[in-house]
């Protein structure tokens, strides 16, 4: 991967942390009084609230799946220079296509806090106090480990040049068309996990991290795809087992 690129994913992504960290540190630290809480009502919602909601999950899915992305961030790049194509404008434009994908299902992640929030399964400080969601999402996610389209999305997002080479198309307009494509196969590999963060609470810092590194693991971890998936959706149904046993 061309240096430049790579030093603009670090930096986009060393913001997105920035970003997070700062918040999380404002919420530990700042007077409740001095912080803005989400309305018991969902009718009460206003729209900064929302756009704010929105932003932080936004903020999130960059910090989070980008660091993922990075071995088709580079495949892409060493395949346009193979033909003699701008690679870092080609680039730029393929990563703005990834991450349309993950910041129009943040639009998703933002209703479902609007919604868990106003039927009280989050607290004001974003913290799972349902632990039936918790489980919940657990299980569901174990479960989706054993789908096949989970193991097809992962699939493609673990061969990066078989990707390329099926689905290459010319120009900006391709690269943005691509990045959506394996947007939308890292989001069918993904977006379950992204529930977690209901789970483990929304700032969590180190359940952002562990996810994160989760997804790493995933993709990278040399070995047969279906049991790298096989074994995380093991873990993911062992700790739902767990949070209902705590609740019985």
């Amino acid at each position: 991967m061309p240096i430049k690129i790579l030093m603009g994913v670090v930096a986009l992504v060393c913001a997105a942390w920035g970003y997070l960290f700062y918040h999380a540190w404002q919420m530990s630290h700042m007077p409740m009084t001095a912080m803005w809480m989400p309305p018991a009502s969902l009718t009460l919602w206003p729209l900064t609230g929302l756009i704010w909601v929105y932003s932080m999950w936004a903020v999130m899915m960059a910090a989070m799946m980008l660091p993922t992305a990075l071995p088709m961030i580079g495949a892409f790049s060493r395949y346009a220079k193979s033909r003699r194509l701008s690679t870092e404008n080609l680039s730029h434009w393929f990563i703005s296509g990834y991450l349309v994908v993950w910041f129009g299902f943040s639009l998703v992640l933002t209703g479902l806090q609007w919604l868990f929030h106003g039927i009280a399964w989050l607290s004001p400080m974003m913290e799972n106090r349902h632990p039936f969601l918790a489980a919940a999402i657990l299980i569901a996610a174990g479960l989706y480990q054993f789908t096949p389209i989970k193991n097809a999305c992962l699939q493609h997002c673990r061969t990066p040049f078989g990707f390329l080479i099926n689905e290459w198309r010319p120009g900006q307009s391709g690269a943005v068309q691509m990045g959506i494509k394996h947007g939308i196969d890292c989001l069918g590999c993904c977006w379950v996990q992204m529930l977690l963060m209901f789970v483990i609470g929304v700032m969590n810092l180190w359940g952002m991290i562990f996810i994160t590194l989760l997804v790493i693991v995933e993709k990278w971890l040399p070995g047969k795809t279906k049991v790298i998936s096989h074994s995380i959706g093991i873990f993911f149904l062992a700790w739902a087992a767990y949070c209902l046993s705590i609740v019985g």
